[in-house]
């Protein structure tokens, strides 16, 4: 007889189940910015507007802004998070190596 393992490993936290803030589906994206950060590596600006892209093919009524914190080393200031959160519903980060 055969007996398989499981290699998946139990959960050691509670899994915290949370309910999306915006549906920007809803008319095509109408009314919803989406603040794009790029991180400061090379070529994260030119991600973040293919990003972009991709959110205006399958949304044409979404807004963009995009920003660049120009250093990947260091995390985004206040300043430029007050900006972001103030102008945008929703923020995806690019971050990696």
């Amino acid at each position: 007889m055969i007996k398989f393992h499981d290699p998946r490993g139990r959960v050691g936290t509670e899994i915290d189940v949370y309910e999306l803030a915006h549906d920007i589906r809803a008319n095509n994206g109408s009314g919803v910015t989406v603040g794009l950060l790029a991180n400061g590596f090379p070529d994260s600006e030119v991600f973040m507007t293919k990003i972009a892209s991709a959110l205006h093919e399958r949304l044409p009524n979404i807004k963009t802004r995009l920003w660049n914190k120009g250093n990947a080393g260091i995390p985004a200031n206040d300043k430029l998070l007050a900006e972001i959160t103030s102008s945008c519903q929703v923020a995806i980060s690019a971050y990696g190596h």
